[in-house]
């Protein structure tokens, strides 16, 4: 037999080339932010509708939200759900990077001020999880000759 090896339940192996189910989904979501069908501060799909749209596991559409996240497409809010990230990247490419209309979500002043401060808590939350990694490090194991 040859051809694509597929295991368990349609998974290949990630040398295949062929993406994976929750890499699709992932780019789906950011074509989506891309095209202006997600706008900046938009809810994102549910877990219960991104399974049924891409006949999905819940661990399928965890690590695709997770790499949405990671690479900045979007932001969790605790108790509310996923929504789009307001950094602009199809302005990361553009020339006017410095005119407030590229950058700015709709919704003007007030919008903007909510993004920022959801940026900035996402930031200090993410600053207080490194600070405490880094002093486990220090105080837990150390390295040899410190």
């Amino acid at each position: 037999m040859t051809g694509v090896v597929v295991g368990r339940r349609g998974r290949r192996p990630a040398a295949s080339g062929v993406p994976l189910t929750f890499e699709v989904i992932a780019e789906t979501l950011r074509e989506r932010i891309r095209s202006g069908g997600l706008r900046p501060g938009d809810a994102l799909p549910t877990q219960a509708v991104l399974m049924r749209e891409f006949g999905a596991s819940s661990l399928t559409v965890q690590k695709a939200m997770a790499l949405l996240k990671q690479d900045g497409w979007a932001i969790s809010r605790p108790g509310k759900g996923a929504f789009v990230a307001h950094h602009d990247h199809a302005a990361d490419d553009a020339d006017g990077l410095d005119d407030p209309e590229t950058i700015a979500p709709a919704g003007g002043t007030a919008a903007r001020i909510e993004a920022l401060e959801r940026a900035l808590a996402e930031a200090v939350q993410q600053i207080a999880d490194l600070r405490g990694r880094v002093e486990a490090l220090e105080s837990g194991g150390g390295k040899p000759g410190h």
